[in-house]
C-alpha cells in the first residue's frame, strides 16, 4: 500500500527518528572517491556547506546533499547504479552511520538510479506521489525523442507525499516542498532549515541552460513560477544547491537564473507572436547575452531555443 505524508510520523518513529546534533567532528572533514561508469573516470566529492551538510557532485548526474549526524544520513538524490558504491564510500568517509533515507527531487534516473541498490540495504525512499507514478511506467520525452523504461520495483518510493513533508533528524527540520509544472510534474525542493541550505533539484541549472521536460508536465514559465515562490523562504545567506552545475550558488545566483529564464522566453514569445518558425527564432539568436556563460554545456544554446520554443508553442 502507497504510504502517504499521514503516515510518515508512524514510518519515522519506527525508525527511531528523533532529534540529535550533528556530529562536530565530521563539519570539517570533506571526501571524495573515484571509479569508473564506461570508459568514463567519475570522481564523487563531498564538500562542506553548512554544519552536518555537505554537497556531493561529480558532474555524471544530478547533484545530491547529505546531511548526517546521530541520527544516521539523509541523501537528496542518488545518481547512476553504477555509482552507488562510490557514493557510499564517500559517505562512509564522513559518518559511520548508514543512509537512512533518500529523497529523489524528481523521477529522472540520473537522480534515482541509485534507489534500487540503495533500497536493498535498507535505505527507505521518499519522493512525490507523480515521481512513483512516472517511474512505474514506461515514458516518453518528445524533445529527445526517445522512451524511459519503466523502474524495477525495488527503485519506487516506497514512502510518498503530495504537498509537504518533514523530516526531524540531526537536530534538523528537513522539509521537501512539492512544486509542481516546473522541471517536472513532481519536483521537490529540500530545504534544510536550521542550517540554511536548500536543494532546489533539476528546477535550477547554475549556469547551464536548463533542461526543462515539457513531456512529464514541466514548462519554463512553470520554472520561474518556481523559483519566484522559493525566493522568499530564503535570504542572502542561504547555501543554494542546483540540480546541475559544478558549484552551489546564492539567492542572488537564483535570481540570475530566473531573469535569464525570463528574458529568454520574452524574446522567444515576441518572435513567435510575430510568426517566426523555429529555424528563424534559432538564426535571430535570443539567448546570444547569456551563451558564454550559460550555453556550454549538453543544452546548447539552440537546443535550449528549440525547448522553449516548442514549450511556447505547443509543439512538444
Amino acid at each position: 500500500m502507497r504510504r502517504t505524508a499521514s503516515t510518515v510520523a508512524v514510518v519515522l518513529f519506527l525508525l527511531g527518528g528523533g532529534l540529535a546534533k550533528a556530529d562536530p567532528g565530521a563539519d570539517d572533514r570533506e571526501a571524495s572517491v573515484s571509479t569508473q561508469m564506461g570508459e568514463r573516470e567519475i570522481t564523487i566529492r563531498a564538500e562542506k556547506v553548512a554544519p552536518g551538510i555537505f554537497f556531493l557532485h561529480s558532474g555524471a548526474g544530478g547533484n545530491m546533499a547529505l546531511c548526517i549526524g546521530e541520527d544516521g544520513a539523509f541523501l537528496v538524490d542518488d545518481q547512476y547504479a553504477p555509482l552507488t558504491d562510490a557514493i557510499r564510500q564517500v559517505i562512509g568517509q564522513l559518518t559511520d552511520e548508514p543512509v537512512r533515507f533518500v529523497l529523489n527531487t524528481h523521477w529522472h534516473a540520473d537522480h534515482t538510479g541509485g534507489n534500487e541498490n540503495l533500497g536493498e540495504l535498507g535505505t527507505v525512499i521518499v519522493a512525490h506521489d507523480n515521481v512513483r507514478a512516472r517511474m512505474s511506467s514506461e515514458q516518453f520525452s518528445t524533445f529527445w525523442e526517445r522512451p524511459t523504461e519503466a523502474s524495477p520495483a525495488g527503485a519506487l518510493p516506497v514512502v510518498t507525499f503530495s504537498d509537504t513533508l518533514t523530516f526531524h533528524m540531526n537536530g534538523m527540520t528537513i522539509r521537501a516542498l512539492h512544486i509542481s509544472g516546473a522541471h517536472t510534474d513532481g519536483d521537490a525542493v529540500v530545504h534544510f532549515r536550521e542550517a540554511n541550505v536548500i536543494h532546489m533539484g533539476d528546477i535550477l541549472f547554475h549556469q547551464w541552460y536548463p533542461y526543462i521536460d515539457i513531456s512529464a508536465g514541466g514548462s519554463v514559465r512553470g520554472t520561474i513560477a518556481a523559483v519566484d515562490a522559493i525566493l522568499p523562504m530564503i535570504d542572502e545567506e542561504t547555501v543554494v544547491i542546483p540540480g546541475h552545475g559544478a558549484t552551489v550558488t546564492d539567492r542572488s545566483g537564483l535570481i540570475a537564473y530566473r531573469d535569464m529564464l525570463e528574458a529568454v522566453a520574452d524574446r522567444i514569445q515576441e518572435l513567435v507572436d510575430e510568426g517566426r518558425t523555429l529555424e528563424e527564432v534559432q538564426a535571430a539568436r535570443p539567448t546570444a547575452p547569456w551563451d558564454e556563460v550559460w550555453g556550454q554545456n549538453f543544452m546548447t544554446p539552440e537546443r535550449f531555443v528549440r525547448l522553449v520554443y516548442g514549450d511556447l508553442t505547443g509543439t512538444l
